[in-house]
């Protein structure tokens, strides 16, 4: 008895209804812009983003590999979110971060609830249950993305992906570390309504806002320092009129500059607490670290304090 070997069907991969796709693309567009936005802003600032980091209790000495890692995982999820066959990659990548991000906050509640966590542009956030409600909103999002994207393919793309990104970020560093030890500072400011010389001598500037608290604590450890020569020159980034009040409480001794914005300007300000070192007219260090041993042994090293 002859038989015919039956060919069989090729099974095709369920393809999804367009209102599935639709939907996909709509979890995934505001998540890549979000994230995308993110970690752009932190390659690019990453001396302020690893200040910030360590506001957040991120061990100094991480803060800075921190803050360009972030940049390019954040980076790289947003790219991978806008390409429908790296989408659920990008999904994992994000869910991942965003997971990350609500167990270091929710282990450090107690000390960080109130402080600010804009990590993203334009969205303003503090830390409390908002924060948290917020992350698990775009882990919602993470999981529509994924759920009826196509089926994940090209590893070499996302291997170039992260390897460009890579390189754009530690470029950036670079250039911001470049540029300190050739930023001349103005050849006066203003100090009390009258013009106050920085072209000679060793100067600290520091930018502080008078109702912050960490600005306070740091200014407190410094007013403990031994100056010698030094002048320090302190720059209220907002209400000014309670700098004065500020430097009395903290016993920091200080002239205060009202020129925060040209001054922000050239020495490419980023957040509070946040300070300069210049000598002679010209930029030697910027420091963004005020916890612990910081700024004391940056200080010590540029020969501002004994």
């Amino acid at each position: 008895m002859n038989s015919m070997a039956q060919p069989r069907e090729k099974i095709l991969p369920h393809e999804p209804a367009r209102w599935q796709t639709a939907a996909s693309w709509l979890a995934a567009i505001p998540l890549a812009l979000l994230f995308l936005s993110s970690g752009v802003w932190k390659a690019t600032e990453p001396e302020g983003w690893a200040m910030r980091l360590a506001q957040a209790r991120v061990p100094q000495l991480l803060s800075a590999p921190g803050a360009i890692a972030l940049g390019v995982a954040e980076t790289v999820a947003g790219v991978l979110l806008l390409a429908p066959r790296l989408r659920r990659w990008g999904a994992a990548l994000t869910a991942l971060l965003l997971l990350a991000f609500m167990a270091w906050f929710a282990i450090h509640y107690a000390e960080l609830r109130g402080a600010d966590c804009s990590c993203f542009p334009w969205v303003q956030r503090v830390v409390g249950p908002g924060f948290f409600a917020g992350d698990a909103a775009m882990l919602l999002l993470a999981a529509v993305a994924a759920l009826w994207a196509p089926r994940p393919s090209g590893r070499r793309a996302v291997a170039i992906i992260c390897g460009a990104v890579t390189v754009f970020a530690l470029l950036s560093y670079g250039v911001e570390s470049t540029r300190e030890a050739s930023v001349r500072a103005p050849a006066a400011i203003t100090v009390q309504g009258r013009p106050y010389s920085l072209a000679h001598g060793r100067f600290f500037l520091f930018f502080f806002n008078p109702m912050c608290m960490h600005c306070m604590d740091a200014a407190k450890r410094m007013s403990r320092l031994d100056w010698g020569e030094t002048q320090v020159v302190a720059i209220p980034v907002a209400q000014p009129q309670f700098a004065r009040q500020f430097l009395e409480e903290s016993g920091l001794r200080a002239v205060i500059s009202t020129d925060f914005g040209p001054l922000a300007r050239t020495f490419g300000y980023t957040t509070y607490p946040f300070g300069v070192v210049v000598i002679d007219g010209r930029e030697r260090a910027r420091l963004t670290a005020f916890d612990d041993a910081e700024p004391l042994a940056a200080l010590r090293r540029t020969g501002l304090v004994r």
